[in-house]
């Protein structure tokens, strides 16, 4: 039966209808024409030179964005349209994986460090959410790498190359907020002491009712801060002056979220209102269903 199936991946290819658990309450559903599109939803940060002349007006935009939004973009990262397109290929073979060998890596106990599931607690949650994702603990590298899949064959090699990319970035931009923020550049890091780091990758598949679920629903996250790369299909949307707002995918940029952490030691930075991941109509035609790498959430402990 298909209500047997532990992940979304291989149910909703054989469903015309959503679910009945994955249907949200009516004042919970999305109202797909209420969401406003643009196309500069969040600012756009050149980090080309970070570290050149033109470091002081950088910081000015980022200071801004931190104070304002709480959600950025950033081009000119650093790292290659190469290694971005690998891992997100990598991403897509993984979830086109034969059932048998992506259930390999299942578990639904939240504890577990790296492991590929559903929804967000299938063990708690009343309505289920409309995507399957792999969450892997990737620093120390070291401590967790042999437990990541092994197939794609590459696969290992080479999200652990991006997650010490990514996680390269996460450092440069944590010094450029606390600069902004007129701090000493190390001040975030001396402050939240040690850095964890985990990466999501979160394939949301195509859905046949989008007006009655969601890929995830409003949240803000509680981490430091997220690196979040959008594949070609548009679905994220963010809270910006009480209205959802539509964030089309730019190639080759990353959106920066600043957690609740950051938010509660730096009280002059806005942590984002809430964003979700909604389910766009359009979804049900393309060959390569919405997938987002949501990667390098640092979470800090802090010094008592």
């Amino acid at each position: 039966m298909a209500a047997t199936k532990l992940l979304l991946t291989d149910l909703a290819s054989s469903v015309k209808q959503v679910p009945f658990n994955y249907i949200r309450p009516i004042s919970d559903r999305p109202n797909l024409s209420d969401v406003q599109v643009s196309d500069v939803s969040l600012p756009l940060i050149d980090l080309q030179d970070l570290y050149g002349p033109n470091r002081s007006d950088i910081l000015k935009q980022i200071a801004l964005a931190c104070e304002h939004d709480g959600f950025f973009q950033v081009k000119n990262h650093g790292i290659s349209e190469a290694l971005i397109n690998n891992m997100l290929r990598l991403a897509r073979e993984f979830f086109r994986l034969p059932k048998s060998e992506r259930l390999k890596n299942y578990s639904d106990d939240p504890s577990k460090a790296n492991r590929l599931s559903t929804s967000f607690n299938v063990k708690t949650e009343k309505v289920a959410n409309w995507r399957d994702f792999l969450r892997l603990h990737c620093y120390p590298l070291k401590d967790h790498v042999h437990e990541w899949p092994s197939n794609p064959p590459s696969f290992r090699e080479d999200a652990a190359e991006y997650c010490t990319r990514v996680r390269g970035l996460v450092l440069r931009l944590l010094e450029a907020i606390s600069e902004s923020l007129g701090l000493k550049r190390d001040h975030i890091d001396k402050t939240l002491s040690k850095h964890g780091q985990h990466m999501a990758l979160n394939y949301y598949p195509p859905c046949p009712e989008p007006e009655l679920t969601y890929g995830l629903p409003g949240h803000t996250d509680p981490n430091l801060i997220t690196i979040l790369l959008q594949d070609d299909v548009p679905g994220l949307q963010v809270l910006r002056n009480g209205k959802w707002v539509a964030v089309n995918p730019i190639p080759n940029t990353f959106i920066v979220n600043i957690g609740d952490q950051m938010q509660v030691n730096f009280p002059c930075v806005v942590c984002p209102k809430n964003f979700r991941p909604n389910l766009d109509r359009k979804l049900k035609e393309m060959d390569l269903p919405a997938q987002h790498v949501r990667h390098c959430q640092l979470a800090s402990s802090t010094p008592d």
